[in-house]
């Protein structure tokens, strides 16, 4: 018997993996999902989908990697744990196979500031990481570089990754990192897209200090 919150963990990964798929952020098994639970994480078994997953399929690992319950993880777990170690400001982490997220790791493209939103991510840009075969140490490695100081990277030719400080938190990025790669995707085939400067996304972030703990500055 799983207590309260493990339960609860374990439910909330399971709509989230649901969400995923019904807005077409994942198809089929395609992504996963992991939170921050005590010393470890839960995260999705490997093969996952919404119809074969169920509470007692997800896996319970140690930030070393070391398997506690359930089936085989994620094969994508290494970066899983990778950014949990590294960044105790995050609670949770999603990687999928988004479609315009997919497209600019392909063209191995960094999101620029072409739009203020861009800031939701912690930096001016959402950058590629370099890519590494998948399931690999060297893509975990890769993956914490490009996110230093974000909350989010493509992967190149594979897709992204963004973490929360919980999974809300964590949706909320990558449907908004879809959202932004599509508009930044249809931007540049209009032509080229101004880039706001640094010192206007320095008055961004300011601005997003504010939002929605009080006034904003006029």
């Amino acid at each position: 018997m799983f207590v309260q919150n493990d339960a609860q963990l374990r439910q909330d990964i399971l709509s989230a993996v649901r969400t995923l798929e019904e807005r077409r952020l994942n198809v089929g098994s395609t992504g996963n999902v992991s939170v921050r639970h005590g010393q470890g994480l839960l995260i999705t078994p490997t093969g996952a989908t919404s119809d074969t997953l169920s509470a007692d399929g997800i896996v319970s690992l140690t930030l070393g990697g070391q398997v506690l319950s359930g089936g085989i993880p994620s094969s994508e777990w290494a970066f899983h744990t990778t950014l949990l170690s590294d960044r105790p400001e995050f609670g949770a982490v999603i990687h999928t196979h988004a479609d315009a997220c997919v497209a600019l790791s392909c063209l191995r493209r960094a999101i620029p500031a072409f739009h203020y939103m861009i800031a939701s991510f912690g930096g001016d840009d959402v950058r590629c990481a370099d890519y590494a075969p998948f399931g690999s140490d060297a893509l975990a490695q890769s993956a914490s570089v490009a996110m230093q100081g974000r909350r989010a990277c493509l992967l190149a030719n594979h897709g992204m990754i963004v973490a929360g400080h919980d999974l809300a938190h964590a949706l909320q990025l990558a449907e908004k990192l879809e959202t932004l790669a599509r508009q930044y995707l249809l931007a540049c085939q209009a032509g080229d897209p101004v880039i706001l400067s640094t010192a206007q996304m320095a008055e961004v972030h300011a601005r997003y200090a504010h939002y929605g703990r009080g006034p904003m500055p006029r």
